[in-house]
Order: C-alpha cells, then structure tokens, then sequence
C-alpha cells in the first residue's frame, strides 16, 4: 500500500434523492494519491451514484466534495482534464475502430496521453484495426480503460470494470488496472465482486442502503465480522473432543458422521491442533483451513449474497 499523502478526493456526508428514493444517504470518504479505493456493495446501494456525485456527473443534495482541490458542481470541465471516467454500460459505435476510438477521445484533451503509447500498455496494439463490434468482452473492457487513461488524468473511475467477463478476462483486466497504478493514476473502483477488491484495493468502502458500513483494508473489513478460523480433517484414528476444547485456542471440537473433524478457533489454533493431534498418535489428513473473508464480512454486514458459488475462501494446510 503506497505511504500516506495528501488526499486528492475528500467528501464528507453526500446525499442525493431521486423523488422518494434515497440513492445516497450519506457517505463520506477520503482516497489518498497513489492508492487503490475500492466501492463496494449489492446492487442498488448507492455505490454508483456516489462516485458520479464525486466526478461531477450528478448534483448532490447535501455534503461536500473536493476532488484535487476543486468543487465538481463548480469545477466540473477543469476536472474532466484530470479525472478519467469508465462507465458502466458504456459502449461505442460498432464500426469504429479501436485507434480510431483512442484517437477521437484524444480530441477532447489539452494534454493527452499517447495513443500508440496508451495501446501498447493495455495490449490492444495487435487489435488497433479491429472494429468494436469484433472484439471479445475482455478486449472492450481494456479499451474502456484506455478511453479513460487517454486524457492523462491524475484520477480514473471505474464502475463495475469486469461484470460479464470470464474468470481469465476478469484476471486479465486486473492485471490491466495494476499498470494503471504504476503509471501513477490514483484508481476509484466501483465493483460488488470481492475477490476483485481484495486483489486489488489498499481500502475498501462497503455502502448499503446510501450509508458507509464498514470502511478499512479488505483484511480489516474481513475482521469486522470475527477473526474466528475453521479447520476441518480427517483423522487417522478417533479423537476425544474434549482434548482439543481444552486448548486455550478452540471454541469448539465437532467429529462428523463421516469420520471427519471440524473444529473453530482463533490465534495459533492451527499449530495448537497439529500438535495435540501429534502428541495422540494421530495423523491429521486433508486438512482445510476457512478463515474470514472480504465476501463474509459482505454478506453479514448487508444481508446479500453476491452470486459467488462459496463465500468463504478455503486454504489447503501442511499436516
């Protein structure tokens, strides 16, 4: 995570109403030069609508915004120089080219980057003569950045960047927003996939319901919810339970129907298990670890599931 700076977006208390529909309740957020930031939460929480608040897009109801230094309602055409904007749904004719698309965005900048530059970092070189139409989803979402690094900006937004793409186009892309940083873009980025942010984000904000929940790193925010480990085995020979609960480390000890063992616990219970096991001649086999994760803290801090077939993530452990 890059050292502390001066913050280049700051927003205390946004709040923005469509008829009687609360979209954003109120959010407030801090997002240092050089970092990562991720907007987290379900559809429907605000999310989007709280980074169009900040890039200008829509006017709030109620609180403040400074985005590096300057107003977006007052300032907004002297921050479309400097903040790069990737939309969600966004799409292009279906004829233009992909230079050509790179180019014509080009038009609108003082200072633009370059384009042959821009191409050559996000891979899109070999595919400059394709038209939009024949690009694969993976390919558009990387032309999507590059539309939004072409102005050179000190700040680029992306909402939701790989909704629809496959597991190695999502990987891609991901690697494609890591470069972006490392040519020294600060990165807002609206998703509600939590392997995504964990990769990617120094800090993530959580929003439900128009409101900031949790806020911190993905591993803080994965603590709100319990830094309680599960380790699940089969051992080589039946064990008393009661010998493992009375390690200062488990909360509990549950053999299955199957011969299995699962047992809860925090700190060194891992190491405290392995050698209690060892100590009573028993070898522990096919051991698996769960511990809390970003998703965990997701799913109990707004009620929603997210679509991922396991919301845990599961660690094979050395016996």
């Amino acid at each position: 995570m890059p050292a502390r700076t001066e913050p280049v977006i700051h927003a205390e208390h946004l709040r923005k109403r469509y008829g009687s529909t609360v979209a954003v309740a109120d959010v407030s957020l801090t997002v240092h030069r050089g970092e990562i930031v991720g907007v987290l939460g379900r559809n429907g929480a605000g999310k989007t609508t709280t980074v169009e608040l900040l890039a200008g897009l829509r006017d709030r109801d109620g609180g403040t915004v400074s985005v590096l230094g300057l107003d977006p309602e007052r300032d907004g055409a002297a921050l479309r120089e400097r903040v790069g904007l990737q939309l969600q749904e966004s799409a292009l004719p279906a004829r233009i080219t992909v230079r050509e698309a790179v180019e014509e965005y080009a038009c609108f900048y003082d200072h633009p980057a370059d384009p042959e530059e821009l191409l050559r970092d996000l891979d899109l070189l070999d595919k400059a003569g394709t038209r939009y139409a024949d690009l694969s989803g993976g390919q558009k979402q990387r032309l999507s950045i590059a539309l939004a690094l072409v102005g050179d900006p000190e700040i680029a937004v992306l909402d939701e960047l790989t909704t629809g793409l496959d597991p190695q186009a999502r990987r891609d892309t991901w690697e494609v927003v890591e470069r972006v940083r490392r040519r020294g873009v600060t990165v807002l980025l609206v998703t509600h996939f939590m392997e995504e942010a964990e990769r990617l984000c120094d800090r993530v904000l959580l929003i439900d319901a128009g409101r900031v929940v949790a806020e911190g790193t993905p591993a803080e925010v994965a603590a709100r919810v319990g830094a309680e480990q599960t380790l699940q085995l089969r051992p080589s020979a039946p064990v008393d339970p009661a010998v493992l609960t009375a390690l200062p480390s488990v909360t509990a000890a549950q053999p299955g129907a199957d011969g299995s063992l699962e047992v809860r616990g925090s700190g060194t219970v891992v190491q405290d298990v392995m050698v209690a096991l060892a100590a009573a001649g028993v070898r522990a086999d096919d051991v698996r670890l769960h511990r809390s994760t970003l998703e965990d803290a997701f799913v109990r801090l707004t009620g929603a599931g997210t679509g991922a077939p396991d919301p845990r993530t599961t660690t094979p452990v050395e016996a």
